[in-house]
């Protein structure tokens, strides 16, 4: 009995540390969180304000889709570079992102695309060294990296009620307050150094696995991470319009909440989670319920505005832990390839085509539930790939 009694006090004495360790971790990048929420806000702005620009500007889905293009576009083009400078590259985004929606105060349809893809350039280049930073910052990946995206969803969640707060059909009052936030995110990240050189100094992106590494599981990492960012951006900028039209009752800004907010409690629930828990089985659950869901967009006609919020909130909570999971089971793997920043890039393609795409679709065939095909199909596909990526030497817990 004596025996077994100290084993326990010698197992919780483990946890304790462990917790402790990782809490310690998590305080020393609260500017990195900071300033990530903004660009998590940033990032979801086009969805809750898209039905009041389409009014304003008397575009249609086609048209407007090119706006999450521009994008998209420049965040392929700022993750292509964000991993040769990390701290640098933090910075970077977030002067970008000031610049870009400071200049949506004054633009119209054409040039508002110049002013996204800036916004782009802004976002991808933080967040790609953010990611890095945080997933190399501490030995419990898939946690760390669940609070970062937290950071993400927090951003998220306070854009839809920032745009109604503001006025969706005259947006310049959000754009003002939005530059103004990330302005002091910014701040945040240069006047606290010593909080990030800890990280910093362990992110060596150099070139010494590029000659040993296989192509074949980075292409597969690549694909991945391109079918997620289109699959949460095309759901979560359409689903508010989706609802719009699917019930005069829905708001669209109340449904882009209820995404946001079910994403950020899944990915919450999933930091918290024993390190006993599968990630290889959390991974596939969470996308079998995700393609579940949309599926079900695409069958389900004339929903009501209870099936609407249950369906918003169902696919936030399933696509929650996807990317954090996601982004572990590369940095386990491939943690110093100095191809790193390509596969961020990649992700921004996605991001591009996906929600474009939707919209394209939904134009020739005359409504959204057709649209909901294209991120079925990517989710799907994720499905299927997952077996190519979860072979990593932490994928039987959520200890990376």
């Amino acid at each position: 009995m004596i025996r077994d009694l100290h084993s326990r006090m010698h197992i919780d004495r483990d946890n304790l540390y462990q917790n402790t360790t990782v809490f310690s971790g998590w305080c020393r990048l609260l500017p990195l969180f900071a300033c990530t929420a903004v660009w998590g806000l940033v990032t979801v702005m086009l969805g809750p304000l898209l039905p009041g620009l389409m009014a304003r500007w008397k575009v249609g889905d086609a048209q407007a889709g090119t706006l999450f293009a521009a994008s998209f576009m420049g965040q392929f083009i700022g993750a292509w570079v964000a991993t040769r400078h990390l701290r640098g590259s933090l910075l970077a985004g977030a002067g970008l992102t000031i610049f870009g929606v400071t200049a949506l105060v004054w633009t119209g349809f054409p040039s508002a695309h110049l002013a996204f893809f800036v916004i782009g350039l802004g976002i991808s280049a933080g967040l790609t060294a953010g990611n890095v930073l945080a997933g190399l910052s501490s030995p419990h990946r898939a946690r760390t990296l669940a609070v970062f995206n937290v950071s993400w969803s927090v951003g998220a969640i306070i854009c839809p009620v920032l745009v109604r707060l503001s006025g969706s059909s005259n947006p310049r009052l959000f754009y003002v307050v939005i530059a103004l936030m990330m302005a002091v995110g910014g701040l945040l990240l240069a006047t606290h150094p010593r909080s990030l050189s800890h990280a910093a100094g362990k992110t060596s992106l150099g070139m010494s696995d590029r000659a040993n590494t296989p192509p074949v599981p980075l292409f597969f990492f690549a694909v991945c991470m391109l079918l997620y960012i289109g699959n949460e951006n095309a759901l979560g900028g359409w689903l508010p319009t989706f609802a719009v039209r699917s019930n005069s009752h829905a708001v669209a800004s109340t449904i882009a909440l209820l995404y946001w907010l079910s994403e950020l409690i899944s990915r919450l629930a999933m930091a918290s989670l024993p390190y006993r828990v599968s990630e290889v089985v959390l991974y596939r659950i969470s996308l079998t319920l995700l393609l579940l869901t949309a599926v079900f967009l695409v069958l389900f006609p004339n929903p009501s505005v209870p099936i609407l919020i249950g369906t918003a909130i169902l696919a936030g909570a399933a696509i929650g832990p996807v990317y954090p999971l996601l982004i572990a089971f590369l940095l386990t793997r491939f943690s110093n390839h100095p191809w790193i920043g390509r596969l961020f890039a990649s992700a921004s393609l996605g991001g591009a085509a996906l929600p474009w795409l939707t919209g394209v679709v939904s134009t020739h065939f005359g409504g959204l539930r057709a649209g909901f095909v294209v991120p079925a199909t990517g989710i799907f596909l994720m499905l299927v790939l997952s077996a190519n990526i979860i072979q990593t030497p932490s994928s039987g817990s959520l200890q990376a």
